[in-house]
């Protein structure tokens, strides 16, 4: 039970607490009700701003939108008043453009070009939207106009710019690459900036909006004519250089080249002057058998002249490579990419055409000559064909792309020409072993035959050209290995060639030295025909070709001189018998000889005398040009005749034999020494 006492503090506690709670409560409701006032004032207030706000749209919105209405007429009278004064502006580009159309583009060429996009863009419009419209007619007649203008511009320009390219500078450029000259230096200008830029502008028009491609024919037409008369001009260079100075060169103009004021001729590509030489020995001494005459055409006058032509040929051939280089170049600048071939195609033409009719006329030149037994026609071929083939492929880079009759051309003429050559060739190995025996052709003293002669120089020349004419014998092989053609091959062939010509010169000369009565001229003539043939093959390398087939050529051709050494040698027999041991009388010194035996020795000495004069005037007259043959000879026969005569003097120059001794004894060994060295000595 709680005492009374803390029952009463509790009691208090519990009342403060109470009362404490309801003045809390108090407070509470009185905020509440402050609360809802301010609630009520801020609706109040809210309401009537939303009232407010209300009537204030209300009042703007259609003023808004009729404002927006405002605007857009606005904007609407603007774009039909632009576009009013648009097309106005199309109706006025005939008189505005009519002037400057009419006077043509000379001059002012941009300001044409504007002139003509306004005419065109008037055209599309009336087309468009008023195609009855008189003012349709009157634009596309300053259109039609305008590009006709264009056209004649372009023709003018390219007429009145495109120059021929002298001899000189064509010279220059050709010769460039040898000298090792900067590209830049070497090249073309055909047209000016100026003009380039031109004819560029107005090539772009005529594609792009003159639908046209007449233009493309003008340009080829005018470059394809400067080109040929550029090629013409070099060939009438050369000819005029000949004909005046011999020197088919002139210096570069200065201002061109002022690091270079003067410049060596350009060098020829083949012994050409050596060949001329050839062809006069060869037209002087023929393979038809006439004594100081020939089959042949002379070529007395010509060797310059053909010399001449030659040259021109093949500085043309590589002065049509350059040039057309240099075209190609400057047609990609002016006519469009898809057309550039086939009017490249066309330009070179001309050009092209003329240089194949010309080496088809030089194939059929020595056609001709070869039908009359003329092969030094062929030497001809030789340097142009050599020429052409190290051309190639610079002509096949610049016709990529031209159609395959063009691209066919120069190999066809390569082919022409190793065909022609090779039947030359072939034809001229036949003509030495064919060569008739002609007495009254035959040298009486028994030197080298024209025949050997004229072969041996025209194999010399093949040294020049080995490449060239194992190229043409190999152009006739149709064996599976000549489809694997190379440099071997070819070398093998000619060898071969020279050797057939040379077994046919033997068979022939041995055949020829029949002619003769006298086996010694027979001898001292196969000697000096076999000896000029080691000669000239030693001396001209000859021999190196030679023995790629025959190793044993050069021993063979000494075991035949040799031979014919010995045979000569024989003709002094029916000499040196009637001083020979055999059947000689034996004696005892102090025994008187008996009639019988002193007649023998007279017989002997005079059998010597009679022979030893007879042999040496007739031997006389014999030529060995040779020296070292000719000393070689005479040494040799003077040692066995003195050695002889020297014996036969000791034994019987003593001997009682004849009252009269120097009836008999009519030379001391030395005399006949003497004799014997003034054999093969015309002169003496």
């Amino acid at each position: 039970m709680i005492p009374p006492q803390e029952a009463s503090v509790r009691r208090r506690e519990i009342e403060d607490k109470l009362k404490q709670e309801e003045e809390t409560l108090s407070f509470i409701r009185d905020s509440l009700e402050k609360s809802d006032q301010l609630t009520k004032n801020m609706v109040s207030i809210l309401s009537s701003f939303e009232s407010r706000l209300m009537k204030l749209e209300n009042s703007i919105i259609p003023v808004h939108k009729q404002t927006e209405n405002l605007q857009r007429l606005q904007e609407n009278v603007e774009k039909t008043l632009s576009c009013l004064d648009h097309v106005i502006s199309y109706y006025h580009v005939a008189s505005d453009t009519e002037k400057i159309i009419r006077e043509g583009p000379t001059g002012r060429l941009e300001e044409y070009l504007g002139c003509m996009a306004k005419i065109q863009k008037a055209v599309e419009y009336f087309q468009d939207n008023n195609p009855d419209s008189p003012e349709l007619n009157r634009v596309k007649f300053l259109f039609e106009r305008g590009k006709e203008s264009l056209e004649s511009e372009f023709r003018s320009l390219m007429t009145r710019h495109s120059k021929v390219v002298s001899p000189v500078l064509i010279l220059d450029l050709i010769s460039g690459e040898d000298e090792m000259e900067a590209q830049d230096d070497m090249t073309l200008e055909h047209l000016s900036e100026s003009v380039l830029h031109d004819v560029i502008r107005i090539s772009r028009w005529l594609v792009e909006y003159g639908r046209n491609q007449d233009f493309m024919n003008v340009y080829y037409q005018i470059r394809s004519s400067q080109l040929d008369r550029s090629i013409k001009g070099l060939k009438e260079h050369f000819r005029k250089s000949t004909t005046s100075s011999g020197v088919p060169y002139s210096p570069a103009i200065p201002n061109k080249r002022k690091d270079t004021p003067t410049k060596k001729p350009v060098k020829r590509p083949g012994t050409i002057r050596k060949a001329q030489n050839l062809l006069k020995q060869y037209s002087q001494h023929g393979l038809d058998g006439k004594k100081g005459g020939s089959n042949l055409i002379p070529l007395e006058g010509r060797d310059d002249m053909l010399d001449m032509e030659i040259d021109a040929y093949i500085h043309c051939v590589s002065a049509f490579v350059k040039l057309a280089q240099s075209e190609y170049q400057l047609l990609t600048d002016i006519i469009p990419e898809h057309h550039q071939k086939k009017t490249f195609d066309s330009l070179i033409q001309d050009a092209l055409d003329g240089l194949m009719m010309e080496g088809e006329n030089i194939v059929s030149v020595a056609r001709k000559a070869i039908i009359r037994h003329d092969y030094s026609a062929v030497l001809t071929v030789f340097p142009i064909l050599r020429h052409l083939k190290q051309t190639k492929p610079e002509f096949d880079q610049v016709l990529q792309g031209t159609a395959a009759s063009t691209k066919n051309k120069l190999p066809g003429l390569i082919t022409s020409m190793e065909t022609t050559g090779a039947k030359a060739l072939e034809d001229f190995a036949d003509n030495i072993k064919n060569d008739p025996d002609k007495e009254y052709n035959m040298p009486k003293d028994g030197t080298v035959h024209e025949l050997t002669s004229n072969a041996i120089l025209f194999l010399q020349q093949l040294l020049d050209f080995q490449e060239t004419a194992g190229a043409m014998l190999a152009s006739q092989e149709t064996s599976s290995s000549a489809t694997s053609y190379n440099s071997e091959f070819s070398k093998r062939l000619l060898s071969t060639y020279i050797c057939k010509v040379l077994g046919n010169l033997q068979l022939n000369l041995l055949s020829k030295s029949k002619v003769y009565e006298d086996p010694a001229l027979r001898a001292i003539f196969l000697h000096n025909n076999y000896n000029y043939i080691l000669k000239s093959l030693e001396k001209s390398e000859l021999i190196h070709l030679v023995a790629v087939t025959q190793k044993t050529a050069e021993r063979s051709y000494r075991e035949h001189i040799e031979q014919q050494i010995q045979t000569y040698q024989r003709s002094w027999l029916k000499v040196t018998d009637y001083i020979s041991e055999k059947n000689l009388p034996v004696f005892q010194p102090g025994v008187k000889l008996r009639d019988k035996e002193r007649q023998m020795i007279k017989e002997r000495f005079k059998g010597f005398n009679d022979g030893l004069e007879e042999l040496c005037k007739i031997q006389k007259a014999w030529a060995i040009p040779d020296t070292e043959q000719r000393d070689k000879i005479r040494q040799a026969q003077k040692t066995i005749v003195k050695e002889n005569y020297g014996a036969f003097l000791h034994r019987y120059a003593s001997v009682p034999f004849t009252k009269n001794p120097e009836k008999y004894i009519k030379y001391r060994v030395e005399q006949v020494a003497d004799m014997i060295e003034r054999l093969f000595d015309t002169s003496a």
